[in-house]
């Protein structure tokens, strides 16, 4: 009957259901070291009646934050279930769609952008190195500096963007703008990556390899999770700003930034040069703006769930576990065994391989 009731108060506040009183207490507390994931308490009493409805006058509605004196215990999901995918959803027309719609977007790409002698990238890059003087450190940070402003440009404006010409349509410009850019920096990079002043060169030291090849493949575990929905990518599903609470979620809630700081120490101690170092500074510059840029964006679409999601949460890795704000389950690594998870693996490993191609690839096109 309890637990009737709980899935009927859901219900009732989802309408706005008058009627109800609830606490005047905040839902989250203003201390972050006792701040605690809201609980909502009715009373045990609480019947559903003949023709379901709340018998007003019996029900008692309690919304508060956890007391210290609780035993701690994971919470109703306020967000979204990170890393899900249910293969009877699947839509074998959505995925082809998506297979035609991404071989037609890389050829549009390479024939307009890439293509050597042809493409608009060459006059792109020719006119960063004139900025930059061909300077190398000088030319990637120009490159990023670019990208970053395309890139959380359009985020920041996506909502008008949608109202303006729809969700679908705003991705793909959004992504017909980001994605040369970001081919261009990973191509200068490869092409350039020893051209810094050398500053170490650990590379014979022994270990150092399997630690560089561990870190990197541990730094891809912290893509955001709204990578995964590729179809929402390619526009095929309708493209949504997604607020995730498990998974990596609750290890930190901007796993984008932490997976790169990894990826970038790993590279910066393994190249040991200042062309990489300086790559690795305007990397995480970004990231760490994108951290409250992010920020800012869910908490202008969801208002208090991510407020809620945020105070049990945390930008630092762990901080939101050891402070109590974020209980693990006890199968908590089972939000890990999934088939975007996998499919990381296969990806990583797969990259990790694909080396010598992708700098075959880089190296014909001269950037």
């Amino acid at each position: 009957m309890a637990s009737l009731c709980r899935a009927a108060l859901g219900q009732a506040s989802a309408k706005g259901l008058s009627g109800l009183q609830t606490s005047s207490k905040p839902l989250i507390s203003k201390s972050p070291l006792v701040a605690r994931p809201p609980c909502i308490r009715i009373s045990e009493r609480c019947p559903v009646l003949e023709n379901s409805v709340w018998s007003r006058r019996r029900a008692e509605v309690c919304v508060r934050a956890a007391s210290d004196e609780e035993s701690p215990r994971p919470a109703g999901l306020v967000g979204e279930d990170a890393a899900a995918f249910d293969v009877s959803q699947q839509s074998t027309k959505s995925w082809a769609l998506f297979t035609g719609l991404l071989t037609g977007v890389l050829g549009l790409i390479y024939l307009v952008w890439i293509q050597p002698g042809a493409g608009l990238a060459d006059d792109f890059l020719g006119l960063v190195e004139g900025f930059s003087n061909n300077n190398p450190e000088a030319t990637i940070l120009l490159i990023l500096f670019v990208f970053a402003v395309v890139h959380s440009g359009l985020a920041g404006l996506r909502p008008k963007g949608e109202q303006l010409i729809g969700a679908r349509a705003y991705r793909v410009i959004f992504a017909l703008v980001s994605l040369p850019l970001a081919i261009v920096a990973i191509v200068y990079f490869i092409n350039h990556r020893y051209d810094g002043m050398p500053l170490w060169d650990l590379r014979g030291v022994t270990g150092v390899h399997e630690l560089v090849w561990l870190l990197n493949f541990v730094s891809f575990y912290f893509l955001y999770p709204s990578t995964f929905n590729i179809l929402e990518v390619a526009a095929v599903d309708e493209p949504k700003l997604h607020m995730w609470e498990t998974g990596i979620m609750r290890i930190t809630r901007h796993p984008q930034m932490v997976g790169q700081l990894i990826w970038c120490a790993a590279h910066t101690l393994w190249i040991g040069n200042s062309f990489v170092l300086v790559t690795s500074a305007g990397l995480m510059a970004h990231h760490l703006f994108g951290c409250w840029h992010g920020d800012r964006r869910l908490s202008a679409k969801y208002g208090e769930a991510f407020e809620i999601v945020k105070a049990r949460t945390s930008t630092f890795p762990l901080q939101a576990i050891w402070e109590g704000r974020q209980v693990l389950p006890a199968d908590y690594y089972k939000e890990f065994l999934r088939a975007p998870y996998f499919a990381v693996t296969a990806f990583t490993l797969g990259a990790y391989f694909a080396h010598p191609i992708m700098q075959s690839a880089s190296f014909y096109l001269r950037w």
